[in-house]
């Protein structure tokens, strides 16, 4: 890993995960629950805490951290290795019109990336961001959470069912969220 996606244990981070090509995957609701099912598993066996998230059509924001003792660079690492496989094998088994063009996509991605055989579903990194004061976190809280807002999919963030916007209103989102104060 290179120093540009350094994370160091203790701090909570920014993160944003993309799809290869910033390819339109998550518009399927069988995909979706690919990615909230594994970020449910890594909170209740790899020691992740969620703070904040939002799943767009082609990427997850996220403001995270792990437990201590647990490491947030290999959770990161098994969550995109997971749900890369997983996305491709559902893809490949279940309807889909935009089969054979998805796989041709994630296909070529790894014909020229020595590290991945296959397919390639996610873009390289996570842009990791450390968050070190109270206004960079507001920023990027509002920042995940008007995601949807500004991409015209409802007119208020906690209208949106894949983020945490419900949680900071006092409702219950799909994930445990720990609450920033």
């Amino acid at each position: 890993m290179g120093i540009k996606n350094k994370i160091t244990a203790g701090y909570k981070y920014f993160v944003t995960i993309t799809v290869l090509d910033w390819i339109d995957i998550f518009t399927r609701p069988i995909y979706r629950h690919i990615i909230i099912d594994s970020l449910e598993y890594c909170q209740k066996r790899k020691g992740l805490i969620i703070h904040a998230w939002c799943l767009m059509s082609n990427h997850i924001h996220l403001i995270l951290d792990a437990k201590e003792g647990d490491n947030l660079s290999e959770i990161l690492r098994d969550f995109k290795k997971y749900t890369s496989k997983e996305i491709i094998q559902t893809i490949q088994e279940y309807p889909e019109s935009r089969r054979d063009w998805l796989l041709n996509k994630f296909e070529y991605g790894a014909r020229y990336d020595k590290k991945i055989t296959g397919f390639k579903f996610w873009q390289d990194g996570n842009d990791p961001k450390e968050i070190h004061t109270t206004k960079f976190l507001e920023q990027k809280l509002a920042y995940i959470h008007n995601n949807p807002v500004e991409a015209e999919i409802v007119d208020n963030p906690e209208e949106y069912r894949y983020s945490s916007a419900r949680d900071y209103c006092g409702q219950k989102g799909l994930l445990h969220i720990e609450i920033l104060e």
